[in-house]
C-alpha cells in the first residue's frame, strides 16, 4: 500500500494543465496511520463537497494551526496524503477535499479543456469558513498548489485568512495557457472570471510564503518573486525557492523524512522568522 501511494505521489507531481478529475480515491489517510475524519459540507450554490480532516500527530508539539489544501487541476484529495503526513508530523492539521466534479464531491459538467472554473473558489471558501468555525482557536489559512494557487489567492484576498503558502502559483492564467499551446499546441480555455485575475494578488493582507521550483517553466519562479517585491505597507511576503520543476517542493525539501524540511520553512514563516 505504501508503493501504491508513493506512486500516485509521483503521477500528481505532473500538472495537466487542463481539468482531469478522478473519481476513485487511491487510498484513506488511516492506510498511512493518519488519525483523521471525513466531512460532508454543502455550498452556498447547493454542491456537496467531501473531505478529510487529517489531526496532527501525537508525539509533536501541536501548531495549532489548520491548513485547506487546494490542490492543481488532475485527480483527487487522495493523491496528497503524504503531504498531509509530512504536514501532520510537523504538528499542523491539514483539511483536505474534493473540488466539485472531483473525488466523492456532486456531479459536475466538467470541460476537460479548461483551467479551472470560477465555482472552485466557491468550494474552497466553503471549506475554509468550515474550518474557522470548527476550530476558532487554530491559526487557519491555506496551502494552495499549481491550479489550486488560482483559487486560493482569490479566496485569501476576500475572505478571513490568517497565511496563504503557494507552490507553483500562476501569476497570468492567459499567459500560462499561451504557453501550453505554445509548446503542445493543446487548446485550453479560461473561464470569463480570469480576466479579473490580475488584480487578486494586491489584495491578499495576509502572510504569504510562495514556494516555486528554479526549472519550473510552467510557473516560473521569478512570477512569484515580482508578486513578494511587490509586498506593500502591512503585506508580508517571502519566497521559498528549491532546485526542481513544478509540483515537486516535498520531494526536493526532504531530508530524515519526505517533506520534512519543507514543512520546517513552513514552520519558520508561520513564526515570522526570515530565511538566514
Amino acid at each position: 500500500m505504501r508503493g501504491l501511494l508513493l506512486l500516485a505521489f509521483l503521477l500528481q507531481t505532473a500538472a495537466a494543465w487542463a481539468l482531469k478529475p478522478t473519481r476513485e480515491w487511491v487510498a484513506t489517510p488511516d492506510s498511512l496511520g493518519l488519525v483523521y475524519h471525513a466531512t460532508a459540507l454543502t455550498t452556498p450554490d447547493k454542491a456537496q463537497l467531501a473531505g478529510w480532516i487529517v489531526e496532527p500527530a501525537a508525539n509533536v508539539p501541536d501548531q495549532h494551526t489548520t491548513m485547506v489544501l487546494a490542490y492543481g487541476d488532475s485527480n483527487n484529495m487522495s493523491y496528497f496524503l503524504w503531504q498531509a503526513r509530512a504536514l501532520s508530523q510537523g504538528g499542523y492539521r491539514v483539511y483536505l477535499f474534493d473540488y466539485r466534479g472531483f473525488g466523492h464531491s456532486s456531479d459536475f459538467a466538467i470541460d476537460q479543456q479548461r483551467l479551472y472554473y470560477a465555482e472552485f473558489s466557491t468550494d474552497l471558501r466553503t471549506v475554509l469558513a468550515d474550518a474557522r468555525q470548527r476550530y476558532p482557536r487554530s491559526r487557519t489559512g491555506i496551502l494552495g498548489y499549481s491550479m489550486g494557487t488560482i483559487m486560493s489567492s482569490a479566496v485569501a484576498a476576500n475572505s478571513k485568512c490568517d497565511f496563504l503558502i503557494t507552490e507553483g502559483y500562476v501569476a497570468s492564467p492567459q499567459r500560462l495557457v499561451a504557453g501550453v499551446f505554445e509548446r503542445s499546441q493543446k487548446v485550453v480555455t479560461l473561464p470569463a472570471e480570469a480576466a479579473e485575475y490580475a488584480p487578486i494578488a494586491r489584495r491578499v493582507y495576509c502572510p504569504w510564503l510562495l514556494v516555486g521550483g528554479t526549472a519550473d517553466k510552467n510557473t516560473p519562479l521569478a512570477d512569484s518573486v515580482v508578486v513578494a517585491k511587490q509586498a506593500r505597507w502591512r503585506q508580508r511576503r517571502q519566497v521559498l525557492a528549491f532546485e526542481g520543476g513544478h509540483g515537486e517542493g516535498f520531494y526536493r525539501l526532504s531530508d530524515a523524512e519526505y517533506g520534512d524540511k519543507y514543512v520546517a520553512e513552513i514552520t519558520r514563516f508561520l513564526a515570522g522568522k526570515r530565511r538566514g
